[in-house]
């Protein structure tokens, strides 16, 4: 039963990042979770989520995350995903290209009473730059 139950947290997790509603991410992500591969706008717990994922939206407004394959076990989910957007604001200084970006990405979370309190992952940060045309 904690396979669901945690597969319904990242999916919720997934749908709060597309909707824009990472005020959800209190319910989602323990207040002491650890980010083992932290953005650099990106505190702990749920506010650090809400920071990263804040900082994308603007970005890229019509962001999404699509999961292209998932592997659970009672207490971890491992997954790659897909991330598409178009870049329509500031993202880290540089200003909108108006491209649009398709990269990959994977992530591993530990979950304990349905929560985040762990995660690993590594998006294709450099595949997207050199889609946006900022780096060569």
């Amino acid at each position: 039963m904690s396979q669901q139950i945690n597969i319904a947290t990242q999916t919720a997790f997934g749908e709060a990042v597309a909707s824009g509603d990472l005020d959800a991410f209190v319910e989602l992500v323990a207040p002491d979770s650890v980010d083992h591969d932290p953005a650099p706008v990106q505190g702990p717990g749920p506010e650090g989520f809400k920071a990263m994922f804040a900082q994308l939206r603007a970005a890229f407004p019509d962001l999404r995350v699509e999961v292209d394959h998932l592997v659970a076990t009672d207490d971890e989910l491992a997954f790659a995903y897909t991330i598409k957007g178009t870049h329509r604001g500031e993202l880290n200084g540089h200003a909108p290209t108006g491209r649009p970006v398709s990269y990959r990405g994977m992530q591993i979370s530990r979950f304990v009473d349905g929560k985040i309190v762990e995660r690993w992952g590594s998006s294709d940060e450099l595949g997207m730059m050199r889609q946006l045309g900022l780096i060569s």
